[in-house]
């Protein structure tokens, strides 16, 4: 038969605790904060990438792109194969290009308005794009549409063009 021994006395110290791995509130509060101040940190450098990126996109697209005969039938045939692409699936639309509402003169307002207008705010490729759609797939039946596609702090943000093939709702 064995004997267990039963110690009698005082707990562990606050002091043995302490050596061990275990934080003092104070410290894990201080934790949290530090974890917060770099994931904020890591937003801001994120924010500001997403920043530079951006105005990156807006410098490239605000400058026209020369539409040679190779150029705007490369255009095309990518276009093209879109469309079929979509249609296969059963879709009646296409967003053919997105940009940012830098791109209009008016940040997107004639647009989200539905103003018959809104093509003259375009400036750099979306003006191209659109003058391609008028110019070259109008007359084919096409229609163009543009929507605000994108509302970042409930701002306009983004444009979507849409060429739409689908039935008209009278």
């Amino acid at each position: 038969m064995s004997v267990q021994e039963t110690h009698t006395g005082t707990p562990q110290s606050h002091a043995e605790l302490g050596d061990e791995t275990f934080m003092s509130a104070a410290e894990l509060r201080k934790y949290m904060t530090d974890v917060q101040m770099a994931r904020a940190s890591n937003d801001l450098d994120s924010m500001d990438r997403a920043g530079k990126a951006r105005k990156d996109l807006v410098k490239t697209l605000s400058e026209p792109i020369d539409l040679s005969r190779e150029r705007l039938q490369a255009i095309t045939q990518s276009l093209l194969q879109k469309l079929r692409t979509a249609a296969q699936r059963g879709e009646t639309e296409l967003m053919a290009m997105r940009f940012p509402v830098d791109l209009c003169s008016d940040r997107g307002r004639a647009i989200n308005n539905s103003e018959p207008s809104w093509p003259e705010t375009l400036t750099g490729r979306p003006r191209q794009a659109y003058e391609l759609w008028r110019d070259h797939l109008k007359d084919a039946g096409y229609r163009l549409k543009a929507t605000i596609v994108e509302w970042p702090g409930g701002l306009p943000g983004d444009v979507g063009l849409f060429l739409v093939w689908g039935e008209t709702k009278q």
